[in-house]
């Protein structure tokens, strides 16, 4: 919808917002009106360079045409139904990630948080009919990120802080382990434990890569222990870390893995994937969706994916990931680059806040975001070249100059 069509103004829409929604964000003051590739437009036109991409989901880049085409050609067919007819998009799409990951069996979830549930729900469920009625604990890391539904909040490593606050208890039975310290991982397990869950990449918490060491440290735990590794690949899977998925820099295979974000192109998806072994504690009734597996949302997930592994997309990532990185090591006021791939974090000193550094970047019209007091994040789209971070980065260094 464009805004000439509608009558109104830009100031006329940001009017409604504030009278009619519930806000929970801080508003960049613009209008987006229209997107392509890797820059996001306003009302009068004007570019902005997008290195957050709708929080890492256009990988394939905005609009992406052949995402569109299948978005348009679904709508025709098919826009809904509930799931207990087969649909042809969620059965090529399970088909082509099942076999691109690895993994055995897919479910479908709308969102990240989503995901994250049903997987907590799945490694719960497996732990308490395998080993009894006790056997549900979950450690995971301090500072992680898993979303904002109950389930996933209390995964959320971050007690009395963020976005657990104001909510009251959470839900019973997650403790929580320095990321990157194997030892305290295996400590904060007990004899009721059943899994441990983690991202490989700590995006909220600051862009931490994990280590070798601790990922492989982990499986192996887990599989002395009988227990399940979950990883959370929200905001790392396809394609963003320079692998399809970024737990396959590690030469491991979790048990179950969450997904979302960059699999829908820009359409609302989230999914689990699992084991044959593990998949088998959901039955019928003991999960479901209305809107999981949608199939505009599964043939846009199926065109995405085509287009990030045909394009290999990742091995970009991966190239640009290192370009840009190096490039950020020769900022001003920089304390350390961290990444993997396309998925970049900056510290600055303390004479810098990364606040003011994001705001600085949108009136150059570079679209980043913050974290904490010190910590800016890109997580462009894997479409970008070497001219591109050139951009970012000179909109960076002049953003910094202008504040110290």
């Amino acid at each position: 919808m464009k805004l000439a069509d509608t009558g109104l103004t830009a100031q006329d829409i940001k009017d409604k917002v504030q009278k009619y929604m519930i806000e929970t964000y801080e508003r960049f003051d613009f209008l987006a009106e229209t997107a392509k590739d890797q820059y996001l437009y306003d009302e009068k036109g004007e570019a902005y360079l997008d290195f957050y991409a709708g929080i890492a989901v256009n990988s394939a880049g905005s609009c992406n045409e052949k995402v569109v085409e299948a978005v348009v050609e679904q709508t025709k067919t098919l826009m809904h139904t509930f799931n207990y007819p087969y649909t042809i998009p969620q059965a090529l799409l399970a088909e082509k990630v099942c076999t691109t990951i690895g993994m055995d069996k897919i479910f479908y979830q709308n969102s990240g948080t989503e995901a994250n549930e049903a997987m907590i729900k799945m490694a719960r469920k497996y732990g308490i009919e395998k080993y009894g009625p006790n056997r549900y604990h979950i450690v995971t890391a301090k500072m992680g990120f898993h979303g904002r539904t109950f389930g996933a909040m209390s995964a959320t490593g971050q007690p009395g802080n963020g976005c657990q606050v104001g909510f009251g208890p959470m839900t019973y039975g997650f403790s929580y382990a320095p990321y990157n310290d194997l030892q305290a991982f295996k400590d904060a397990c007990t004899e009721n434990t059943i899994a441990i869950m983690i991202e490989p990449v700590q995006g909220e918490g600051g862009v931490h890569p994990a280590t070798m060491e601790f990922m492989k440290g982990l499986r192996e735990f887990c599989d002395e222990k009988g227990m399940l590794l979950l990883i959370d690949e929200v905001q790392t899977g396809w394609c963003r870390t320079g692998k399809v998925m970024s737990f396959m820099h590690y030469g491991i295979k979790p048990d179950i893995v969450s997904m979302a974000k960059a699999l829908g192109g820009g359409m609302p998806i989230g999914a689990i994937c699992a084991t044959e072994e593990v998949s088998k504690a959901f039955s019928a009734g003991s999960h479901g969706t209305t809107f999981g597996g949608h199939p505009v949302s599964c043939a846009a997930a199926l065109s995405q994916v085509g287009e990030l592994l045909d394009r290999d997309l990742a091995g970009n990532a991966a190239k640009m990931g290192t370009y840009f990185m190096d490039k950020l090591k020769t900022l001003p006021h920089v304390k350390e680059v961290r990444g993997q791939g396309l998925l970049v974090g900056v510290e600055f000193d303390d004479t810098v806040k990364s606040v003011d550094v994001k705001h600085e970047c949108l009136h150059r019209h570079l679209l980043i975001t913050a974290i904490g007091d010190h910590v800016i994040r890109m997580v462009p789209p894997l479409i970008i070249t070497e001219e591109d971070c050139d951009k970012a980065y000179e909109i960076i260094k002049a953003s910094v100059e202008a504040l110290v």
